[in-house]
């Protein structure tokens, strides 16, 4: 998903009144008399997004490979979050097999970059670190 996407799904929520909420004890947002289940489709990708953008934020290796694949596979782990999503609340069949499509293939690209990332050299001067997930020098 797109910077840009991504951007106008979180205004859109925020849009819809998020910051008017007032937490009430039942686990329910409240606003103008509206409930909101802490579990509908807008709060769970907002969460989803939130972490993908938060584990994308990785410290940089200096090495470009091990850079794109740290950064990259939180980010398909928040497309393949985000179609879960969708599958649970969305029902336009189009969208949902797109969804079951985004799942399957970002999850096959994430073991690829997971098996890169244990055979690439260690970045020079660098310790392993989150970017360098298990890897075992050469």
């Amino acid at each position: 998903m797109s910077k840009c996407a991504r951007t106008a799904i979180l205004l859109m929520i925020l849009m819809s009144g998020h910051e008017a909420f007032a937490h009430d004890a039942s686990g329910h947002h409240k606003s103008s008399g509206q409930t909101v289940e802490t579990d509908s489709f807008d709060v769970q990708m907002g969460r989803a997004m939130e972490r993908m953008d938060r584990d994308m934020a990785v410290p940089s290796t200096g090495d470009p490979d091990r850079d794109f694949a740290g950064m990259m596979i939180p980010h398909h782990q928040g497309a393949v979050d985000m179609a879960r999503i969708q599958l649970q609340f969305g029902k336009d069949p189009v969208l949902r097999r797109l969804a079951q499509g985004i799942i399957v293939e970002q999850l096959q690209e994430i073991d690829v970059m997971r098996s890169r990332l244990t055979v690439l050299p260690q970045a020079p001067g660098r310790p392993d670190g989150p970017l360098n997930n298990d890897s075992k020098d050469q």
